[in-house]
């Protein structure tokens, strides 16, 4: 129960928060959220957890193991900290830096097993799909 509410508590606010670090922040919801993502991957879900400080997230150990469990990131714009307990994590060039460093919208990182991949995906605005995908609150369909 704690965690729906969080999660709603977090959904609702109008500053959009990072409901990953709601939910990681307590020790109790932590070890939750670690034992599900650990369970469903098991039986071949996909957990997914957003959020815009890495950091944050990796403050506790029970925590980091749920980044060394995820196959898959997406990175955008990071700041210097960030980035730096991102490479160190990932084991990313200076090079490679350069792509989530003062990135412009729609540019970063893909990082899928040992393999990293720049992108650059600016879609056309014109678009009904641009419109329907946007996560911005001004532009929601």
């Amino acid at each position: 129960m704690k965690v729906a509410c969080t999660v709603w508590a977090g959904a609702k606010d109008p500053q959009g928060s990072d409901l990953s670090a709601l939910l990681l922040k307590e020790e109790q919801t932590a070890a939750y959220s670690v034992e599900i993502w650990k369970r469903f991957r098991k039986y071949g879900g996909i957990p997914t957890g957003i959020t815009q400080n890495v950091k944050d997230l990796l403050s506790s150990r029970e925590i980091e193991n749920i980044f060394e469990n995820s196959d898959f990131v997406y990175m955008l714009n990071q700041a210097s900290g960030d980035r730096q307990i991102l490479a160190r994590a990932l084991n990313i060039s200076n090079h490679q830096l350069s792509y989530v460093t003062n990135s412009s919208e729609g540019e970063g990182l893909l990082f899928y097993g040992n393999v990293i991949i720049p992108f650059r995906d600016h879609f056309p605005k014109s678009t009904n799909l641009y419109r329907i995908m946007s996560t911005k609150l001004g532009e929601a369909a």
